[in-house]
């Protein structure tokens, strides 16, 4: 296996008892002799229990994730997660920080953060095999972990600078628990007019509005730093209107014929990038 920074392997604990972990040769292991092997990619499934989780994303879906991020088309999300993550770092003048991507897919947004934050470190956890074994290569300063933001993660109290949470779930407790005080959050959520024309053309599922209202009710004590919406027209080729719809939650629910029928389309890209800081007296209290 290749050598993680110590900084990130001392941030990491075992699924299974909760114990530190340390680098071993095959991948990395705990005082109590439970072991996660590195895949050959790279990565490390950090779960107790094994098995296929549904909810994890598919194959295809992260192919497709893939294909518009190459493309450029969420260009305009990743620069304005780097401009968010790169302004709550400088508030404290924190030179080799720690970020954590939850639910982070292929790493997309992550390397889009660590561009902007020189010297430090990034984990990228998900649950998808698939998304893992690409966010392993997406950036020289991350590594992978297969991991599910639902559960109880397998991170150390208080060892996260920032959690970064780009369209994914995430349990409040869990983050309040690992960031440590004064860390923060970087959150970014759909508007209810994101992509809205391709989701009425195929009767879709459509985004909620009060995001914000939650995030703020999930993290009560937590001061909003930073709050911007991204609002921006997208010409969508036939191919790329077809990946935007199945790389996320309408792939469960639209027929494959019915987004292959979509053709090209105009759609608007609309999301909000909001930062929220941990309390100074320590997120866990």
């Amino acid at each position: 296996m290749e050598t993680w920074p110590d900084r990130v392997v001392r941030a990491l604990r075992c699924p299974v008892c909760g114990q530190d972990l340390t680098q071993a040769e095959t991948g990395l292991t705990c005082v109590d002799g439970h072991r996660f092997d590195a895949a050959r990619q790279g990565y490390v499934t950090l779960r107790a229990g094994h098995g296929h989780s549904l909810n994890a994303d598919t194959v295809d879906m992260v192919m497709a994730r893939e294909r518009l991020q190459s493309g450029g088309w969420y260009l305009p999300v990743a620069d304005a997660v780097a401009s968010a993550v790169a302004q709550v770092a400088s508030v404290e003048g924190a030179g080799t920080g720690l970020l954590l991507d939850l639910a982070g897919g292929t790493g997309y947004y992550a390397a889009a953060a660590l561009d902007a934050l020189p010297g430090w470190r990034g984990i990228v956890m998900d649950l998808s095999t698939p998304a893992v074994k690409r966010a392993a290569r997406t950036h020289e300063r991350a590594v992978a972990v297969g991991g599910d933001a639902l559960k109880v993660l397998p991170v150390v109290d208080g060892a996260v600078d920032i959690v970064l949470s780009v369209f994914g779930p995430r349990v409040p407790a869990e983050i309040a628990r690992i960031v440590r005080p004064t860390g923060a959050l970087v959150v970014v959520t759909p508007l209810p007019q994101h992509l809205s024309e391709l989701v009425a053309a195929v009767d879709g599922v459509q985004v909620h509005e009060g995001k914000s209202e939650r995030l703020a009710a999930q993290f009560p004590g937590w001061e909003r730093v930073l709050s911007r919406d991204v609002v921006t027209p997208l010409a969508l080729t036939a191919d790329a209107a077809r990946d935007v719809l199945a790389m996320g939650p309408n792939a469960h629910h639209v027929a494959a014929e019915t987004l292959d029928a979509l053709g090209a389309r105009e759609a608007t890209l609309a999301v909000r990038v909001e930062a929220l800081r941990a309390p100074g007296g320590g997120a866990h209290d």
